[in-house]
C-alpha cells in the first residue's frame, strides 16, 4: 500500500513555550478514492525540532500495516537526517555527532526509527510557508494544537 504523509511542527517561544504538530495521511484506494486522516496534538513546553519529529512519528505509528511511504516535511532537521545519512553516523558513534557532541532528541529519533521499521520510507523536503496546500494544512494543525487548551507534557524535553 502506498501512503503519503505530510508533516509540520510548530513552537511558540522556542524552546520555552508551547508547541504542536500536525500530520496529514493520504491513501488512494483501488477505486481511486482518496482517504485522508489528520493528526495533531499540542505540548505545554517543547521545541520546534521535537514537534517536527513527533509529526513524522505519529504519522508512521498510525499505519496499521506495512506501507511504502512518501513523507513530506519542511524540516531539514528531519529530512537531512535520512537523506544526508546523518542518522547512520549517529548510530555508528553511539548517538554522537561528527564533532563528538551528543545528538539532541535521541528519545524521538529512536522512536522514529522504530516507527519506520515495518515500512519503506522516503523523506522529501518541501519549502515551508510557500503555498504548498498540504504543508499549509499541517502548519494550521500544528499551530492550532500549540495554541490549544489541552496541552500535553513533553517528557523528553532536554
Amino acid at each position: 500500500m502506498n501512503v503519503t504523509i505530510y508533516t509540520d511542527g510548530a513552537a511558540r517561544g522556542n524552546p520555552d513555550g508551547p508547541g504542536g504538530y500536525g500530520a496529514v495521511l493520504q491513501f488512494v484506494d483501488s477505486k481511486g478514492v482518496l482517504h485522508e486522516r489528520e493528526l495533531s496534538a499540542g505540548y505545554k513546553k517543547t521545541t520546534n525540532n521535537r514537534m517536527e519529529l513527533m509529526a513524522a512519528i505519529v504519522g508512521l505509528e498510525a499505519l496499521v500495516r506495512s506501507c511504502r511511504v512518501e513523507l513530506f516535511s519542511d524540516s531539514k532537521y528531519l529530512t537531512d537526517a535520512f537523506n544526508q545519512h546523518w542518522i547512520d553516523g549517529w548510530l555508528k558513534r553511539g548517538w554522537k555527532k561528527a564533532d563528538k557532541s551528543p545528538v539532541k532528541n535521541v528519545d524521538l529519533w529512536q522512536r522514529l526509527l522504530k516507527a519506520m521499521e515495518p515500512h519503506q520510507v522516503n523523506y522529501h523536503w518541501i519549502k515551508g510557508h510557500d503555498g504548498h496546500p498540504e504543508n499549509e494544512r499541517c502548519d494550521r494543525l500544528a499551530t492550532a494544537a500549540a495554541d490549544g487548551e489541552d496541552l500535553l507534557e513533553d517528557e523528553g524535553l532536554e
